[in-house]
This record gives C-alpha cells, structure tokens and sequence, in this order.
C-alpha cells in the first residue's frame, strides 16, 4: 500500500472518529459545534500557520544577497520540481534541521538552522532541501493542519462531555435521547477517542515523512545525499536538542525533541534506520 492510499484511509478513520465522538460525547448539539468549530479552525490554520511556524521558530527571511548559494540551490530544485521558488528563511541555532510552510506552493516557504548549513555537504543539503520541496508538492502542510485540527476539536469534544457530566448535563441528555452511548460510553469515548485522534494524527505525520523523502529523493536524483544527510542530522539532535515548542516538531526534517521524553510515545516522525533504508535500498522509496 502506497504512502498516499495509506493517508486516504488515516484521514477517513479520522474523520469517522470524529463523527462517533461528537454523537457519544456531545449528542448531535455537541457533534454540530465541534464541527463548526473545526471548520473555523482549519480556516485559521490554512491562512496563519505558516507565519506562526516561522515566528516561533524565530526564523528571519533571507534575500539572496545574504545567502547566494542557499538560494541557488532551492531555485534550482524548485525549477526541478515544477514549483515556484519558496521563501527562504534562515534559523538562528547551532542544531542543524529544517522544516517547510505554506499553504499552497505558491504561498511556500522552507527554513534552515544555520547548523545545518555549517554541518552538511552542499549535495547534503540539496537533499534536505528536495525533501522539504516534497513536503510542499505532496501539500502536507495543508493535509497535517487539517489533521492536527481534527484531533484538536476531538480533544475539545471530550473536555466539553466532561464539563458536562460534572454539571449533570449528561443524563437530560440521556433523558431526551440525543446522547451516543448513556454514561458508560460517554465516560470511554472520552479516554479512548482523544488518545485515538492523537494516534491517528501521528501515523498521518510519519506516513507523509515517507512520502516527502520519496518525492525528495526523485527532485534531487540523489537519494544516498538525502539519507547521509538524515543520519547527521539524527545524530546531531540527538545530542543537542532544539528548544522548540512540541506542537511544531512534526514540521521539522528530523524530530528536534530530546529523546526519551513522554513526546516521543507518539512520535511524529519514522526511525530514520526505516527513512535511510527505504533511501538506499529502494532508491526512491513508495
């Protein structure tokens, strides 16, 4: 099964998962009101995430006097890809990562840590690059907002269904027939349906991971620089964690958390040994 047939069936479990929560949690009241607060939600993130991502990254805008070869190279693999030339923003920090923005390939931006610069080969770092030049391709800035939004609004049905019993409202809801599963339901749905969103929301994340070095390594031509580059990366990381806010790691290359921490039980990211497997074994994974 193909990364993108695997994101299909995420999204629609995500989806049905929603639908099952917002009826057991909150009734179709409930369900109605996540649902438009979903929606108003993704409408935020589609238009705004980017410049909040970029922001708490603390990464400034370069032009291509300040970086000429940086430049030089993302108009080349763009030109490659068929996409307009992103935005390039460099990232203050000696931890060498990156990440990509956007929400459409004409509204793009990709940004680098200044380690990252210093600590790859310019092969190394087209790889890099081509991988977060996948990322705008495959529109997995939009597909994981629309994601992380779900689970967000799931999470929300659940803290309402809890204010609601604390508040007695849970059995009227009973009482007039609009509740999904009587209390018993309501008080599972509300453990077991944001633990299942975040779940879902993960596998979403690493199956686009895949997809982006499979697209990376075919506007690169070099699938070998790409997977040298991941095990430097993954190496570096591991010793000098980013200090970034967790609910922005998924957007980075490598994970920039530390590891062993409680984040890392669901992680957003693939075992870079599967990432560089796929890479040299295969070429161009699927």
């Amino acid at each position: 099964m193909t990364n993108i047939a695997k994101t299909f069936i995420l999204m629609a479990a995500m989806t049905a998962l929603f639908m099952v929560a917002g009826q057991a949690l909150g009734g179709k009241g409930g369900m109605s009101f996540a649902l438009l607060m979903a929606l108003a939600m993704n409408f935020f993130a589609y238009w705004f995430s980017d410049k909040m991502a970029l922001a708490m990254s603390g990464a400034q805008e370069v032009t291509p006097s300040e970086a000429p070869e940086l430049h030089r190279m993302v108009a080349g693999l763009a030109l490659r890809a068929g996409l307009p030339k992103p935005r390039v923003y460099l990232i203050p920090g000696d931890t060498p990562n990156a990440f990509a923005t956007g929400r459409n390939p004409e509204h793009s931006a990709v940004a680098v840590t200044k380690g990252l610069m210093n600590l790859l080969t310019n092969e190394e770092i087209e790889g890099v690059l081509a991988h977060e030049l996948g990322h705008i391709m495959n529109r997995d800035i939009l597909i994981s907002s629309i994601a992380a939004v779900m689970a967000g609004a799931i999470s929300y049905l659940a803290s309402m269904a809890q204010w609601a019993m604390i508040f007695g409202m849970g059995r009227s809801n009973d009482e007039e027939g609009e509740g999904g599963g009587g209390l018993i339901g309501g008080i599972i749905m509300m453990i077991v349906a944001p633990l299942a969103a975040t779940l879902i929301q993960m596998a979403i994340s690493r199956s686009r991971e895949y997809l982006a070095d499979a697209t990376g390594a075919r506007i690169c031509g070099r699938p070998g620089s790409l997977a040298d580059a991941l095990q430097k990366l993954e190496n570096y990381n591991q010793r000098l964690p980013m200090a970034v806010n967790p609910a922005t790691a998924q957007m980075y290359i490598v994970n920039p958390l530390a590891a062993g921490t409680i984040a890392n039980l669901f992680s957003t990211h693939p075992p870079i040994r599967e990432r560089i497997r796929r890479l040299t074994q295969t070429g161009q994974p699927k």
